[in-house]
């Protein structure tokens, strides 16, 4: 059987799939008109950042399509098939289209759905909740599907893995500024919104009086839905892109597509069965959609292996990476979730102020760290050791299937993901179109389990992204050993090695800087702004008139566009500059480097900015003294630090390791060719 094309008939049933949930959300009635004003300020203003967006990284595309024709995968004029350069920018080219296309797919459901979920809670939890949660399904199965066509596509036309590198490269290099692009502005707006609204005036969070609220909500779905949907995007791609490489010259790429293909599928039975059954909580219903998935992974997975004559031992290695994925996910709850120890510890640190809020916070999100970096480094070791016996190669194959493995699912954690901002926008709009206190209690409970689920997905998506550029860096050995004819080593007593490995360790703090000072200084503008509305609009502080709304989005969409071009850069030009200096050993040092230091800060910074966001929720519920009191105050400061930490950089650096990864790939042949030492 060729899997390959079966690949390709899923991915249709897939956007199929997607089609059918779109269409069911936006046949939902909605007779609000003040609702609908509300939900069209936040789609306007969605879709008017992402155009500005875009418009400047089809430059980027451009520029770098060039580069790849004269370059890529050697020098066009010392190229034997020029046909081959060309191929691969029409690759770049559709991966960064079709990355794109994600993002605004998912905004486009994202702000249909926010209203309509707002509109159901009056009905009840379980209505509002299948609402929320389909439309997140309508991100899962078109990212996925999209990832998985494309790479399914390419195979079968070119036969040829660095196509398919070249159009990982195109998504993940979208995704990198999309993700830094949407987690600027979403981040200036909360933090601007936060700080002029529940410490300044002390009024609710959602306040329609506070001109940075529609931003906020602008942020939610630039933010949490087009940017996490291109992160989960790209780690996906690349997981196929690499496995790819590896896979085939041992003659193993039928039990790659096999294993995506039946993951997919299994998604789509998961999101169909997602819903809320007599007593469930929403929160218990995203978890056993996510465990059916699973479970119907492992079983069909295990009877292809059967059937088809795969290996055992990669099957295997392929479900470490899954149940790893989940052991991550569990952790990562552990550290943020409102009804776990950690998040009542800081909390209670808050009443004694905001300088142990953020001690409290920052020590467990060091601790938060160890379990996710320790089972990405099992799952590793484990999937090595069991492939490794099969034959040559077959152990860098075990860890780049644990890779795929824990991917399996990623249509469900998309879905689970894209729920999150979905029910946090429908929040806002129930308490700014006063919907009630009945209304606003379902909606926080919905909202509540969006952001447990959110610290899941940023845990998953940390992990995947782990277990994908060790891949990743398999790939670049495996192709730089192809063409010296000799097994590439990295000794790190090399001083080339460790001249790579050093630079490495600091790209990822420096990125997460940049964007954070992107933040910083983005937001300052924002408070100003909302002060000068304040203070010079008769009756606002009142709620007699309407805010000024528009000016704060566009305040936080100039700052976001401005500030995203130049940490992504950086890291790119840092990657061929290594290459051109130290070769190809020292961008095996390099990638090590950025690997490590890239995982610990991102698990360092999602988890503790997660912590500081429930830890204000829960005083918020009446613990510790509740709203307006000193504590409460203590904890908005600690979760405006975390803003930029779990929005910003943390899930930035997932794509930034991943991009540096796959430009040392392509760049190969070109480091081989001309470097200094």
């Amino acid at each position: 059987m060729n899997w390959a094309i079966f690949s390709i008939f899923i991915s249709i049933l897939s956007f199929l799939v997607a089609g059918y949930f779109y269409y069911w959300i936006a046949k939902l009635p909605n007779p609000n008109t003040k609702l609908n004003k509300l939900g069209s300020l936040i789609r306007k203003g969605s879709f008017a950042f992402l155009k500005k967006e875009y418009s400047i990284l089809i430059i980027f595309v451009g520029i770098v399509s060039l580069l790849i024709l004269l370059f890529f995968p050697s020098p066009i004029w010392e190229s034997n098939d020029i046909f081959e350069n060309i191929s691969m920018v029409i690759s770049f080219i559709l991966g960064s289209i079709l990355s794109a296309l994600s993002g605004a797919i998912g905004i486009s459901i994202a702000t249909i759905a926010n209203v309509k979920t707002a509109l159901l809670a009056k009905k009840g939890i379980a209505q509002a909740f299948t609402c929320g949660f389909r439309g997140g399904a309508v991100m899962g199965m078109a990212v996925v599907g999209t990832s998985l066509f494309g790479a399914a596509s390419l195979y079968l036309l070119t036969n040829n893995p660095n196509i398919v590198l070249a159009f990982s490269f195109g998504a993940s290099s979208l995704a990198l500024f999309a993700k830094a692009g949407g987690g600027i502005f979403t981040k200036t707006a909360d933090i601007a919104a936060d700080l002029t609204g529940k410490v300044e005036l002390g009024i609710p969070e959602d306040d329609p009086r506070n001109p940075a609220v529609i931003a906020d909500n602008v942020g939610d779905n630039v933010g949490d839905v087009a940017g996490m949907g291109a992160d989960l995007f790209d780690s996906n791609i690349a997981a196929i892109a690499a496995t790819m490489v590896i896979a085939l010259p041992l003659g193993e790429i039928n039990m790659l597509f096999c294993f995506c293909a039946l993951g997919l599928l299994s998604s789509m039975i998961g999101v169909f069965s997602s819903r809320i059954v007599g007593n469930r909580t929403p929160s218990k219903s995203l978890n056993n959609g996510t465990y059916l998935t699973c479970i119907i992974f492992v079983a069909l997975t295990l009877l292809a292996t059967y059937y088809c004559g795969f290996h055992l031992r990669i099957w295997c290695a392929a479900m470490i990476g899954m149940l790893i994925g989940v052991i991550i996910g569990i952790t990562s709850n552990y550290f943020t979730g409102d009804s776990k120890t950690p998040v009542k510890r800081v909390a209670e640190s808050c009443k004694n102020g905001s300088a142990f809020t953020v001690l409290s916070g920052i020590s467990y999100g060091l601790l938060s760290s160890l379990p996710a970096l320790i089972g990405i480094g099992f799952a590793a070791l484990i999937s090595y050791k069991l492939c490794d016996p099969i034959g040559e190669g077959y152990a860098i194959l075990g860890i780049s299937m644990s890779a795929i493995g824990m991917l399996s699912i990623v249509g469900m954690i998309i879905s689970n993901d894209a729920y999150g901002p979905i029910v946090d926008n429908a929040r806002g709009i129930a308490e700014m179109g006063n919907l009630g206190d009945d209304v606003i209690q379902v909606a926080d409970e919905l909202d509540s389990a969006g952001n447990t689920t959110k610290a899941i997905t940023k845990g998953f998506a940390i992990g995947a992204a782990g277990l994908t550029v060790i891949s990743l860096l398999a790939a670049f050995s495996e192709i730089v050993s192809t063409q010296l004819g000799e097994p590439l080593n990295f000794d790190i007593m090399n001083p080339t090695v460790f001249f790579g490995a050093l630079v490495g360790v600091t790209i990822p703090a420096v990125f997460s800087a940049l964007l954070i000072f992107g933040v910083n200084k983005n937001s300052q503008k924002l408070v100003k702004e909302i002060h000068r509305q304040f203070e010079e609009i008769p009756g606002l502080k009142e709620g007699n008139v309407e805010p000024e709304y528009k000016k704060c989005i566009d305040i936080a969409t100039v700052g976001a566009i401005k500030e995203l071009i130049p940490a992504g850069v950086i890291a790119i030009i840092a990657t061929l500059l290594v290459g051109f200096i130290g070769g190809v050993h020292a961008i095996g040092g390099f990638l090590t480097g950025n690997i490590l230091s890239g995982l610990l800060l991102a698990m360092l910074m999602s988890n503790a900015g997660g912590l500081w966001d429930n830890a204000k929720k829960y005083i918020e519920a009446g613990h510790c003294g509740g709203k307006g009191s000193s504590a409460h105050k203590a904890a908005v400061i600690g979760d405006t630090i975390g803003d930029p930490f779990k929005d910003t950089a943390g899930p930035s650096i997932n794509t930034q390791i991943t991009v540096v990864s796959l430009v040392s790939s392509l760049s190969a042949s070109l480091f081989l060719l001309y470097s200094i030492f």
